[in-house]
């Protein structure tokens, strides 16, 4: 006998609400910033979570074979494991704009469509203004981690900055280099260790940095465009990505979870 119509409706009808909710709940226990409301925001602070970490990716070419969010993905997946090995930690919102080279006439990255790029002292500014944020409402430790080398001297001149400012107080900003040491020397070593060449393992869109974004990720590549391994310089590869799994680069994912704890434990350990 079929279920009469006016049933099914309503069934779907109820089976759609509940999904709406589902989606729309987000979990107070969340470490992500943005998934909590301020209240929840604000007694975790007063509760201890007092150490914020600041996730900077950016939006460049990756090669034909990943995403040009690769960096976005990566970091904030890799901040969330680090804050969860922390506890009493929370990760606010991506950085995505970051420097990638000049527009006219075109450098770097921005040789690439899709590519965003901003001066260094937009970006300076930006982490600058973050950091004076989270000080505002309780943080005593802002970590920032990033996950392209290309502005590292930035985090530390933004982080040098402030703690002379910030001397005479208990609040101390981090430029954790730690973690991208361990994106890309720690992981490439471990390759290295197991039999790859330095010329397959390379750097940008490289064997280490495909497999890395595998283990994270498998969205963030285009495997049926790793086969061939043809792609160079040209086309924005550094090294040859066509054997990487994520089999290769969940241990360096896990090592840098690591290395980033024990890095920011003492950091704050010395505050």
């Amino acid at each position: 006998m079929s279920t009469p119509l006016p049933l099914l409706r309503s069934f779907s009808l109820a089976l759609a609400l509940a999904a709406s909710t589902a989606a729309l709940a987000q979990p107070a226990n969340s470490v992500h910033l943005e998934e909590l409301t301020w209240t929840e925001l604000r007694d975790r602070v007063k509760a201890g979570a007092t150490t914020v970490i600041v996730p900077i990716g950016g939006t460049e070419q990756n090669g034909p074979a990943m995403v040009l969010g690769k960096h976005n993905v990566r970091v904030r997946l890799l901040g969330a494991r680090i804050a969860a090995g922390l506890g009493q930690a929370l990760v606010a919102p991506v950085v995505a704009y970051v420097p990638e080279g000049g527009i006219d006439p075109p450098t770097a990255h921005m040789r690439f469509p899709g590519t965003i790029t901003i001066p260094e002292s937009a970006f300076e500014t930006t982490l600058e203004y973050a950091a004076r944020s989270f000080r505002q409402h309780g943080f005593r430790d802002v970590v920032l981690i990033g996950d392209h080398g290309g502005y590292r001297r930035n985090l530390k001149r933004v982080a040098d900055k402030l703690n002379h400012e910030w001397a005479a107080t208990p609040v101390r900003v981090h430029a954790l280099d730690d973690y991208y040491q361990a994106v890309s020397e720690v992981h490439a070593a471990a390759l290295k260790a197991r039999g790859f060449s330095d010329a397959e393992i390379g750097g940008h869109a490289g064997l280490a940095d495909t497999s890395l974004s595998l283990a994270l990720d498998p969205a963030l590549v285009r495997t049926e465009r790793l086969k061939d391994g043809k792609a160079g310089r040209a086309e924005g590869v550094d090294g040859n990505p066509s054997r990487a799994s994520a089999e290769l680069g969940e241990l360096p994912a896990e090592r840098i979870v690591a290395r980033s704890i024990a890095a920011i434990r003492r950091a704050v350990a010395r505050r």
